[in-house]
């Protein structure tokens, strides 16, 4: 029997997931959470074979988490769904150390597959995404722009930026300025918009 450790911050999709993944008679659900944060006192817990993850969660992202899972060595196999069909959430899910890479629109029966092929050892991954990832190509951004950006689309000012990531102003108006240069945007809002649409955010 497979162990599935089920994390998805909506209740009514976490539930519906868990209801067709039961139906399938070599996979048990054996803990559902609603929070990246609690996922990994809850691997530990009930030592699943396979986490499946969201990527946008309260607490942590499932890219977070599944860097985190990583980080700590658990035993485990990691699968992130999203609805979120974006190229650069696919090349973050697999440097996070991700298995899988499904969307959410995907049949029931490819989620249950990819499950068990993880198990396989192998790697699952969304065929169109994977095609749009290689022609989207890496998040021009580097860390640290990224970090001001995503500060500046959660609409903090460029003082508050600066004091957060212990910049100086002229550093965070530097950064913002090439930020939005490389993603081609006009000002601070569409820079981030376009960013978090290609996934880099």
């Amino acid at each position: 029997m497979i162990r599935l450790l089920l994390a998805e911050d909506q209740v009514m999709i976490r539930e519906a997931l868990a209801a067709l993944l039961d139906l399938e008679e070599d996979i048990e659900v054996a803990a559902q959470v609603g929070r990246g944060d609690e996922v990994l006192a809850a691997v530990r817990e009930h030592r699943p074979d396979v986490a499946l993850l969201d990527i946008e969660m309260p607490g942590a992202s499932g890219l977070d988490t599944a860097a985190e899972l990583r980080a700590t060595g658990q035993n485990l196999k990691i699968v992130i769904l999203t609805t979120f069909g974006r190229p650069g959430y696919l090349r973050r899910a697999m440097e996070s150390g991700a298995d899988a890479f499904l969307v959410k629109d995907a049949p029931a029966e490819q989620l249950a597959d990819a499950v068990r092929r993880v198990l396989r050892g192998e790697r699952v991954i969304d065929p169109s995404l994977a095609a749009a990832a290689l022609s989207e190509g890496a998040s021009p951004l580097t860390d640290r722009e990224s970090d001001v950006l995503r500060a500046a689309a959660e609409g903090a000012a460029n003082a508050e930026i600066a004091e957060t990531l212990h910049l100086s102003h002229g550093t965070v108006r530097n950064y913002l300025s090439t930020a939005i240069q490389k993603t081609g945007a006009r000002n601070r809002t569409e820079a981030a918009r376009v960013a978090r649409d290609k996934g880099w955010l």
